[in-house]
């Protein structure tokens, strides 16, 4: 019960990884206010959980990030963590991005964790420290082809976190990200259906035997690295980005006969 007497933000908290992180963090006593666009799973998760608010959040737009974290105040008395995780992908070559495209992808993606940050402190700070952890991406690090401003949005998350840790360490508010490899949620079969269609779940086996591991990455494992990151357990962890990657970022793409 690591978070007994805790109010957490979880944003993209109706699906995936957001969702496991949002169970997780319920069953170890946590308060959860569950920001997201999908009002009719958010709602759901809400019901299901003790002590659970759905918020309508678009991360893109201020006004919306300013009232997640006002709910929570309000409705439970102060924040203690944000979970910044709201993401979408985009895929297509530069020469193909519309201002529409970059728009949405880096409001999302990146935006998104700014304007959560920038009313989330405040909050923390009231509330004597806390902890932020936002989604970045293995993509951050290394890409594919195809994913120019997701790619972009995902590796500015890492400075982001990086400033915002140094400005606010003495306050006892801590900062990181975390780098996911393929994670098998929702996002990840929308992308396998979009260049597989039929064939979702071969797709994903196919990526997974990419990773070291063998397999796609379960929300479930994301959502352990965030409790800690948010935990006091993690009390000198700050301004740093940890891979939950099943190994990705660590082989070279060079097979050697046996």
């Amino acid at each position: 019960m690591r978070f007994q007497n805790k109010v957490v933000i979880v944003t993209g908290g109706a699906k995936g990884i957001g969702e496991a992180a949002v169970k997780a963090f319920s069953a170890e006593g946590a308060s959860v206010v569950i920001a997201d666009v999908d009002d009719a799973a958010g709602e759901a998760l809400a019901r299901s959980l003790p002590r659970a608010t759905f918020v309508h959040t678009d991360v893109s737009k201020i006004a919306d990030a300013e009232r997640a974290v006002r709910v929570a105040e309000e409705t439970y008395g102060g924040l203690d963590a944000l979970f910044s995780n709201a993401g979408i992908q985009l895929y297509g070559r530069i020469e193909d991005v519309t201002e529409e495209d970059y728009e949405r992808g880096m409001g999302v993606n990146f935006k998104g964790h700014v304007w959560m940050c920038k009313y989330a402190v405040p909050a923390l700070r009231r509330r004597g420290g806390g902890a932020i952890v936002c989604t970045s991406s293995v993509q951050a690090l290394a890409t594919q082809t195809t994913v120019p401003i997701y790619a972009a949005s995902k590796a500015a998350t890492l400075t982001l976190v990086k400033a915002i840790s140094m400005d606010h360490a003495h306050e006892g508010i801590r900062a990181n990200a975390i780098l996911p490899g393929s994670v098998d949620t929702p996002m990840l079969r929308e992308a396998a259906a979009t260049f597989a269609p039929g064939e979702v779940d071969a797709t994903i086996a196919k990526w997974g035997k990419m990773h070291p591991i063998g397999r796609v990455i379960k929300p479930e494992e994301v959502a352990r690295l965030v409790l800690f990151l948010c935990s006091d357990e993690a009390s000198a962890c700050t301004g740093a980005a940890y891979l939950v990657d099943g190994g990705l970022m660590a082989k070279i793409p060079v097979v050697l006969p046996d």
